[in-house]
């Protein structure tokens, strides 16, 4: 008597909360290693032992140099700027090497997946590799350009398949 296997396709709200859950995680270990990059672009900037003279910035001095009001404004439009895109891309690539590492590891699920029993695979319910966890997780960019639209079409799809699953040949289904 042969065993037939039911797979059975993780729906979109316990998907959304396993998101939730990861989205928790990723926000803490972002904030533990992302703090001290704000601290350095934010606080750094500010010379606090001229703090007296702050309300008149064209007095105010950065590194030793007397700036003028635009020349300031200039200068910590240009730290906060480059402060911003540095933190993003550490983030995009602490979120990409989670999201990727764990979907295509022996587990098969993010910390979120797991606690609610669902797993990522291929079309065949096989473990995906590397490289379809990282086409996976860019997807997930285009599902959220258009209005969210790719993410919510995992509640009508016939194997609850969200655009980026589509684009990346995935399942997200319940484990066994």
């Amino acid at each position: 008597m042969e065993h037939t296997q039911v797979i059975t396709y993780a729906g979109f709200w316990k998907r959304f909360v396993a998101y939730i859950i990861d989205s928790i995680v990723m926000g803490v270990v972002q904030s533990i290693f992302l703090l001290p990059l704000w601290i350095m672009f934010g606080v750094s900037l500010f010379p606090f032992h001229e703090m007296e003279r702050w309300e008149n910035f064209d007095s105010v001095a950065l590194a030793n140099v007397q700036l003028s009001d635009d020349e300031f404004s200039v200068a910590l439009f240009s730290v906060f700027f480059i402060g911003i895109l540095v933190v993003s891309l550490i983030s995009i690539v602490v979120q990409w090497l989670y999201f990727a590492l764990m979907e295509s590891s022996s587990k098969q699920a993010t910390l979120g997946k797991m606690a609610l029993g669902i797993i990522v695979t291929d079309l065949d319910g096989n473990r995906i590799s590397f490289g379809r966890a990282s086409g996976r997780y860019f997807g997930k960019i285009l599902s959220g350009l258009i209005l969210c639209i790719g993410y919510i079409i995992a509640g009508f799809s016939e194997k609850k398949q969200a655009l980026h699953d589509m684009i990346a040949g995935c399942l997200v289904i319940n484990q066994k």
